[in-house]
């Protein structure tokens, strides 16, 4: 069996996410494993490297399917590309290792949440940022980012059930940046856990908003306490850029 990998794009906006589901069709999984069954002629199981929620973005969603059809790569990605929704594209088709698998094998992932910082709607970015027109403390949201980088229990960070799996993740690195009304928040480390990103963006957006302290992200870390935390943002704002491999 050979093992392909997928480089995937999609605007996440009508979809219910990621993953394939009993109750709904509209999944971007769904789509796609459709899609490469008539394709490979046989049924496909396809691996992404994470399960993005729905309404969110991807630029460089990674994804793994294994298959004895005797396609060449071109004609996957060529077939593929014609049958699919206009908000989904294939920008990669490659044979990967027998063994890769594209959530078990990336070391990093890199996401991107963006703000239109401002009380002039922009029609523009409507799909794809949070319009917040409140005046922000920049330079508290960047003292508060630095303290959350480095490797820590990120229980407070996310919405997921608790469970036997660690919920000790490393950031690498947060960089906010301002290009006139459009404010860029860039996450990039080892993993995040459901929907840790969104929530780390309210907690920024709330120390900048003056609801928080900056220096009160220590005490938030220690407390593993989700109520202690920022709010969830909406799922627009938020893309998956890309995903690292060793």
């Amino acid at each position: 069996m050979r093992n392909i990998r997928l480089l995937l794009q999609y605007e996440g906006t009508r979809y219910q996410g990621w993953q394939r589901q009993i109750s709904s069709d509209n999944t971007i999984q769904g789509k796609l494993e459709a899609l490469l069954a008539r394709m490979c002629g046989e049924s496909v199981a396809l691996q992404a490297s994470g399960r993005t929620d729905a309404g969110v973005h991807a630029m460089g969603q990674v994804a793994n399917f294994h298959t004895s059809s005797e396609m060449s790569v071109e004609e996957m990605r060529s077939y593929i590309n014609r049958y699919l929704p206009e908000d989904i594209a294939v920008i990669e088709v490659r044979e990967a290792a027998p063994r890769f698998h594209s959530r078990l094998n990336a070391t990093a992932k890199c996401y991107v949440y963006r703000v239109i910082n401002s009380d002039i709607p922009n029609v523009f970015w409507r799909r794809y940022a949070l319009e917040l027109p409140d005046e922000l403390d920049e330079q508290a949201m960047r003292r508060a980012a630095e303290l959350l980088c480095g490797e820590h229990d990120f229980k407070a960070f996310t919405s997921a059930r608790k469970g036997k799996k660690s919920t000790v993740r490393r950031i690498d690195r947060i960089v906010i940046e301002r290009e006139r009304d459009l404010l860029t928040f860039t996450f990039e480390g080892n993993g995040f856990l459901h929907h840790m990103v969104r929530i780390l963006t309210g907690t920024l957006l709330e120390v900048g908003m003056g609801k928080k302290t900056a220096e009160s992200i220590t005490d938030i870390l220690a407390g593993k306490n989700r109520q202690a935390a920022g709010y969830l943002v909406p799922a627009k704002g938020l893309t998956l850029m890309r995903v690292d491999y060793e």
